[in-house]
């Protein structure tokens, strides 16, 4: 059976190059600290941020900085044009931050024993962009 519904267009997150460019020259977590409070929309720092907490054993840390990125990232895709659904493509640099944190948001929920929105957030990866799930795996 052939969907004959047109597929939504994939969402394009906007540059942002200062931030980009700070995050990139962030060599330690004070340092993405600063990013994100000078840029709090900039996903990617809040994902950094949960990232580096992740890997510090540090869960419920990592779940804020997540959640905070990935919050802020909805709010970038819906100014985009992303009406909650379609594809958010991996491959568009603007779009990893907000990929980076809804996985991360994933990983920390699971640590904590969220498993269903664990769940809800790997699904929400693969539906986004089968490329980013394998890309942060």
């Amino acid at each position: 059976m052939q969907n004959l519904l047109p597929e939504p267009a994939p969402t394009l997150l906007p540059v942002d190059q200062v931030a980009t460019d700070m995050l990139d020259a962030a060599d330690s977590e004070a340092a993405a600290k600063g990013v994100a409070a000078a840029h709090p929309a900039f996903s990617a720092a809040w994902a950094r941020l949960a990232e580096l907490s992740l890997a510090a054993g540090e869960p419920v840390t990592a779940y804020a900085y997540a959640r905070t990125g990935y919050h802020r990232g909805l709010d970038q895709l819906r100014r985009s044009g992303w009406r909650g659904a379609g594809p958010i493509p991996w491959s568009h640099g603007p779009n990893q931050g907000f990929l980076r944190a809804l996985h991360a948001l994933g990983q920390s929920a699971a640590a904590i024993g969220e498993q269903d929105e664990a769940d809800r957030c790997a699904q929400f990866l693969d539906d986004s962009d089968p490329a980013a799930a394998k890309a942060l795996a």
